[in-house]
């Protein structure tokens, strides 16, 4: 079935007719020129960008089907914009074999809402003792190409440097989740004045800075691929830039709750703010904004983590880390950086699709938005304003943290392999 976009603002600039057939973009034209078309969406004053790619989400299938299945992550990531997920390894069993991440990856076929791809486990049940079969995974059907034992740091200098190395043969990256365990001990929030008023263990910016420091430093040893899982700190962003400068590859994602909350959150000691890293403070965040901006952070990934409700609405020590993010990441994006910081709409493709598929090594995704090129794309109202109402999201879980606040901007429409999986009002 063919699908016209009609007069819709490609990268937020003139105004086209886009003809979707086949899974592809057969036609841009200029308004009218094109005539025929089994559906016609009238796109006026509304954006087009490539489909969202998400580097970081948490599916929960296998193990945690009462958080999350794949089959609900992947509609809310339609509900978001994503046309492309990563699921993180942590499951039950954990994704450390191909087998594992195969059911992953068929699990999300099935859908045919969005590509699930599997990150494989940097080392076997994410103990960080034995690398897992890394080879095994990126041959499977699956093709893994991402590997991250995230929600738990690979400590272990000489693992590090052997999963860099190892990966280089299939051009994989690690993607490591930053905490120097020792210095997080019992931690509860950032570590600041606010965590002493509080009475809460503090988490100090070094502990992330301390492993994002080593892993720099083995990538360009021994000329691998480096991504830093949720930035959230100013001396990361410092770090990062060194990098850069020195041609080391390494990239990093920051999250859509790091770019617009900051410790004053944790206040009222609401366990929906209670995140892994946590909250930080307004100048981290500053910081994070305008690391963005200038390219040293590479992406926004939304560390999408859905919790139960007996695991996240209890006594603030005890509760899950964790927030939901794969709904509202877009918005959160347009509201503060594209209303807030200048940023384009071509600045908010290339950190959410383009340079998320390059990373994974993904090109049937984040595709430039041109003839032939493959219908995977969003549709964004980019001034319309509402407020969050948690109670709407269609992922199993309910702690989100944007419940009750105002964004402006938002996906109303997701087109995947050329059909409308998402339409605002319509599913």
């Amino acid at each position: 079935m063919s699908l016209l976009l009609s007069k819709v603002n490609v990268y937020g600039e003139a105004a086209k007719d886009i003809l979707v057939n086949g899974g592809e973009i057969v036609e841009i034209k200029s308004p009218g020129a094109i005539s025929k078309a089994d559906k016609v969406l009238d796109c006026t004053n509304k954006v087009l960008l490539p489909g969202l790619v998400d580097l970081h989400t948490h599916l929960r299938q296998p193990g945690r089907e009462d958080a999350e299945t794949i089959l609900s992550g992947a509609r809310a990531a339609t509900r978001g914009g994503y046309t492309a997920v990563h699921a993180m390894a942590n499951t039950d069993p954990v994704a450390d074999s191909a087998g594992v991440v195969e059911q992953v990856f068929g699990l999300g076929e099935d859908t045919q809402l969005v590509s699930v791809y599997p990150v494989g486990a940097v080392t076997v049940e994410l103990a960080g003792k034995q690398l897992a079969e890394l080879k095994a995974m990126a041959d499977s059907k699956a093709q893994v190409r991402i590997f991250s034992d995230d929600g738990k740091c690979v400590e272990d200098s000489v693992i590090m440097r052997r999963a860099l190395e190892y990966v280089k043969a299939f051009d994989g990256v690690i993607a490591q989740h930053a905490q120097e365990g020792r210095l997080t001990l019992n931690a509860q929030m950032n570590e600041s004045a606010l965590s002493s008023t509080l009475g809460l263990t503090g988490w100090p910016n070094v502990a992330e800075e301390a492993i994002v420091a080593r892993d720099i430093l083995l990538c360009e040893l021994v000329n691998s691929r480096l991504h830093i899982c949720h930035a959230s700190t100013r001396g990361t962003v410092e770090l990062l830039k060194r990098a850069k400068e020195k041609k080391i590859n390494v990239t990093a994602e920051v999250t859509p709750h790091h770019l617009l909350l900051d410790e004053e959150y944790v206040k009222g000691y609401d366990p929906v703010f209670k995140v892994n890293p946590p909250l930080r403070h307004l100048d981290d965040v500053i910081s994070l904004r305008n690391a963005l901006a200038e390219g040293i952070i590479d992406v926004v990934a939304t560390d999408h983590a859905p919790h139960p409700k007996e695991d996240k609405e209890t006594e603030w020590a005890a509760a899950a880390f964790g927030m939901l993010g794969l709904e509202n990441a877009l918005s959160v994006v347009s509201t503060v950086m594209v209303h807030g910081q200048n940023f384009s709409w071509r600045d908010v493709a290339r950190v959410m699709s383009e340079k998320p598929a390059e990373i994974g090594r993904k090109p049937e995704h984040g595709q430039k938005i041109s003839e032939g090129a493959r219908a995977n794309l969003c549709l964004v109202d980019p001034e319309v304003e509402f407020i969050v109402n948690a109670g709407t999201s269609v992922s199993l879980s309910r702690n989100n943290p944007y419940q009750g606040m105002k964004f402006k901007g938002k996906p109303v429409a997701t087109i995947f392999k050329g059909n409308l999986t998402y339409q605002e009002g319509g599913n």
